[in-house]
């Protein structure tokens, strides 16, 4: 019994001493070190935010299958032109930023006159469709864009591509803000309550649908959508192609059961040509390898396709996208 002891023992040593130099060369080795990433949105009852999250869920995806170790956090903002800003200053990885917004950085013209082209901005890829969307109570007689005038109308919350579009908008029918009776600069998660309180009669909304702040003030009181159209709004598009026209389907709100016709800009995936090229590759590759879970994520995403991801840019593209792309074989806009 005490040799089959003693032969026990010895075998058990004889393994743990095989095994020690495994452990310890395993411990030795290099782990991956951790990247992390910070993408800019816009207001959280916006679609940026919920998007954003989106992006962010599908690298963390990615990261705990092994193919990278990249964590993404989402944080909610002032929107397009905040988000390039941060973009340009290092304070974010990423950005959401509508195309418009994008041309005018990467151009250094309108609102970034100042602070000159960013020759550095980098596209990862395009999201959705986003509808120049105008909000009215029912008892403010606002059938048309032009209506608005002697009216109480939120601007936006400066800073943002909202209010950059509504403004520049404005210039093309000669108006500025003493057009209106009052001119507030409430962010998104306000304007809704503002209309039903009666403190507003109409505010805009450029983005995607459907929208949670317009679906409050859809079903919260008396209130419709306004189709944008004209020989103005035409002159304004032919002017600014990075802003098509749109649609925003009957049905998707209480009190707006027709189409209302209107035009809207694209929101875009931003960075700087600085985010290392294999970051801009994972974030790319973890959206596009896992499509179909993207697109079922949030309504705005549902007209998308893989191809049309890759349209409605000003700014070239990051490197590490193009690396996707080649890999997937898609055909990159010149």
């Amino acid at each position: 019994m005490k040799s089959l002891f003693a032969k026990t023992a010895v075998f058990a040593l004889a393994a743990l001493a095989l095994a020690l130099p495994a452990q310890l060369q395993a411990q030795d080795e290099p782990q991956p070190q951790q990247e992390f990433v910070t993408l800019g949105t816009g207001g959280v009852t916006g679609v940026y935010y919920p998007v954003g999250g989106v992006i962010c869920n599908l690298v963390g995806k990615t990261r705990r299958a092994k193919e990278h170790n990249i964590r993404c956090t989402v944080e909610s903002t002032g929107a397009s032109v905040f988000n390039v800003n941060a973009i340009r200053s290092g304070d974010l990885s990423m950005g959401i930023v509508q195309s418009d917004v994008q041309y005018y950085a990467y151009k250094g013209v309108e609102q970034f006159q100042d602070a000159g082209a960013d020759p550095d901005l980098r596209v990862l890829f395009s999201l959705q469709s986003e509808a120049f969307t105008l909000v009215a109570r029912d008892d403010a007689n606002i059938q048309a864009f032009e209506d608005l005038q002697g009216k109480r109308m939120n601007l936006g919350d400066p800073g943002s591509g909202n209010r950059n579009t509504l403004e520049l908008l404005m210039k093309e029918y000669g108006w500025t803000p003493e057009v209106f009776s009052l001119a507030t600069d409430l962010k998104p998660a306000e304007m809704a309550g503002a209309l039903c309180d009666n403190k507003i009669d109409a505010f805009v909304y450029v983005v995607g649908h459907p929208n949670g702040s317009i679906q409050e003030a859809a079903n919260t009181c008396s209130s419709h959508l306004v189709p944008v159209t004209g020989e103005k709004v035409d002159a304004f598009v032919a002017k600014y192609p990075f802003y098509p026209s749109a649609v925003i389907k009957g049905g998707t709100y209480k009190g707006s059961t027709r189409d209302v016709q209107t035009f809207g800009p694209r929101a875009t995936l931003m960075a700087s040509s600085k985010l290392p090229e294999n970051i801009a590759y994972q974030v790319t590759k973890a959206v596009f390898t896992n499509f179909d879970e993207f697109k079922s994520l949030h309504p705005a995403l549902a007209d998308l396709t893989p191809q049309n991801m890759l349209d409605g840019n000003s700014a070239p593209f990051h490197p590490g996208a193009l690396r996707y792309f080649k890999e997937a074989g898609l055909t990159v806009p010149e």
